[in-house]
């Protein structure tokens, strides 16, 4: 998270707190909420590198900044186009027509994201992390800005994580993407100066929604025959 280490610890704490919460809730209520239930805890998990990020900045140590910022760059890269078409995917009900739409999108999205995030493992120098308005600053290269504009590359990448969640036979799934397209419009107009990390932020808090979701067993009053 942006402004210090300790409010990047906070923040952690607190999403991986709520998202045990709720992974045991999802156990307990239906198993099929467990891959939304997860969220929160990758965005915890997600808060921590970025804790660490902060530490090795401050601490000027390259190695601990490297390492911290590839576990960063794993969820922000890698794990959210791909785990959020999975998540709604499993939720969706087995009759539903778009079920198998969600699922080319979890595909499409396994693929974007090994692309974007294995190349900084094998080309560590294209990783820049600076301190920007006392807010961490995620830039460098990426494979794809040899092939398209680095606009595309976001489209695409916001397109997965959102998309599915609209496209949902539940309601309340809806109105999470929704709290994501209202992340990405905050993100764009206020904070582009360090907007990598602030859309992980705000989309780490944004997970609290489905904490909410899980804990009223929300998809229960939609779909009955699976979630009652």
């Amino acid at each position: 998270m942006c402004f210090s280490e300790t409010v990047s610890f906070t923040a952690s704490a607190m999403l991986l707190a709520g998202g045990g919460y709720s992974v045991q809730k999802a156990w307990k209520a239906n198993k099929k909420y467990l891959p939304v239930a997860l969220m929160p805890v990758f965005a915890g998990l997600q808060q921590f590198s970025e804790g660490l990020v902060w530490n090795g900045m401050t601490g000027n140590d390259p190695l601990t900044v490297l390492v911290s910022a590839l576990g960063f760059i794993f969820f922000t890269w890698f794990m959210w186009p791909f785990w959020i078409p999975l998540a709604v995917y499993v939720l969706e009900p087995p009759e539903s027509r778009r079920k198998h739409l969600f699922s080319v999108f979890a595909l499409i999205g396994l693929a974007f994201g090994l692309i974007l995030y294995v190349p900084h493992l094998v080309n560590p120098e294209w990783i820049n992390v600076s301190i920007n308005r006392d807010s961490l600053a995620y830039e460098g290269t990426m494979l794809l800005d040899f092939m398209m504009p680095r606009i595309l590359t976001n489209i695409i990448y916001l397109s997965l994580i959102i998309v599915p969640p609209l496209l949902s036979r539940y309601r309340h799934i809806n109105y999470f993407g929704f709290t994501l397209i209202a992340v990405v419009v905050v993100d764009f107009l206020f904070l582009r100066y360090a907007y990598i990390s602030f859309f992980c932020l705000l989309a780490g808090m944004a997970t609290l929604h489905l904490i909410y979701i899980i804990s009223r067993n929300k998809c229960s009053r939609e779909c009955p025959e699976l979630f009652n």
